[in-house]
């Protein structure tokens, strides 16, 4: 189940690299999608059933660091809360096409944000604050495709669709909405060694047309998220995390230079999963080797239930 934008809330985190002299890559520094969705079990679907599985997933993300193109910390009192909250509705289906079980699936994500930071003035440090409670742009799964090569080895092909549904003002400092469409070609595997260690991965590209408010375009970017564990009965433990980056540079009126992000995150992942049961996947991941953008830590809880 995919929740791609219960992050990109907190991606706002990014938001505030609008300061006066600070790169940001991507517009305002958010990404397109989220980070961090995906640990265990990536390359596997729910099953097909009569009504479809409806899951839900809440996070809490942190930052308290920005970073420059060279990795410098940035000395603006930068401080990012975010709770989010989303849920979604996948239904896989008994419709065969290219050999693999058809699903299609929406996600709509809402969340809670507060994010402070000092932009510099000929008369000091100016303060700039903003807090919301809103709904963000909805996500499209219009194809879906899950092939399960043997009971060791499970892999799906995605396509994702951001819809510019969220509420979007371009004079306001937070905003849940992108006011862009964005498409997205994702791959997922899962593998299941014998005696029961887990290698699962999650790759995706985004491709964002252009903000007609600001004519800011994203450049390409790049996401490798990934989780290795081992099976212990209903429980998975192990680590996960993910590798950022853009491919190609932004584009708008005036920019200079590419803008270009980059960050890596570490940290424990556990799954839960028993027949008759919920499962559950938790992880707590740290960023690291941040450029052009925010980095901080994230918490994140995910359940699923099929009818």
């Amino acid at each position: 189940m995919r929740h791609r934008h219960a992050w990109r809330a907190a991606a706002c985190a990014l938001l505030c690299m609008t300061a006066p002299g600070v790169a940001s890559a991507t517009e305002n520094g958010i990404p397109t999608t989220v980070n961090g969705f995906y640990d265990f079990g990536a390359g596997m679907s729910p099953p097909a059933t009569p009504f479809g599985t409806l899951s839900f997933r809440t996070s809490y993300n942190t930052a308290s660091v920005q970073k420059d193109q060279y990795g410098t910390k940035l000395d603006n009192d930068f401080s990012l809360r975010v709770h989010t909250v989303s849920a979604a509705y996948l239904r896989m289906t008994q419709t065969r096409l290219f050999g693999a079980s058809y699903g299609f699936g929406v996600v709509q994500p809402f969340f809670r944000m507060s994010a402070a930071f000092d932009v510099p003035t000929p008369g000091g440090p100016l303060r700039l604050k903003g807090e919301t409670f809103r709904i963000a742009d909805t996500l499209l799964l219009p194809l879906i495709l899950q092939w399960d090569a043997s009971p060791r080895l499970h892999f799906n092909a995605q396509f994702q669709v951001l819809a510019p549904t969220g509420d979007y003002d371009r004079k306001r400092l937070v905003n849940p909405g992108l006011n862009h469409w964005a498409f997205s070609p994702i791959f997922n595997f899962t593998y299941l060694t014998e005696g029961g260690f887990e290698v699962s991965s999650s790759f995706e590209v985004d491709i964002s047309t252009r903000n007609r408010a600001t004519r800011y375009r994203n450049g390409i970017e790049y996401r490798h998220e990934f989780a290795l564990g081992q099976h212990a009965g209903p429980w998975t433990l192990g680590v996960g995390g993910y590798y950022s980056r853009q491919f190609s540079d932004d584009d708008a009126p005036g920019l200079q230079g590419g803008n270009r992000s980059r960050v890596m995150a570490l940290g424990p992942a556990v799954s839960f999963y028993q027949p008759g049961l919920p499962p559950v996947w938790f992880h707590i991941y740290k960023e690291f080797g941040a450029r052009n953008r925010a980095e901080g830590y994230t918490a994140a809880l995910r359940l699923a239930a099929s009818f």
